[in-house]
């Protein structure tokens, strides 16, 4: 039986939104993000797989407290 290899990745986006995350992979598929949204103050959570475990997105949703900081950024626009 072959073993779920699991790995998160700390990203920021600035197109669509700003904001900083982690993307959950298992077997090299993204199959959640936990993302921290600068523009509109929120932090959510897609899902791309439809079965994670409890216990899986408890770990996941520590990381993301542990590697991103909880204040968000405001982004002044002085032009």
């Amino acid at each position: 039986m072959k073993e779920n290899k699991d790995r998160v990745i700390i990203a920021s986006g600035v197109n669509e939104r700003d904001g900083i995350g982690v993307g959950i992979y298992r077997n090299d598929e993204l199959v959640a993000e936990i993302f921290r949204d600068d523009t509109d103050n929120t932090r959510t959570i897609p899902i791309f797989k439809e079965n994670i475990s409890l216990e899986l997105m408890e770990e996941y949703i520590q990381t993301f407290k542990k590697e991103i900081p909880r204040d968000f950024i405001k982004n002044d626009e002085t032009d």
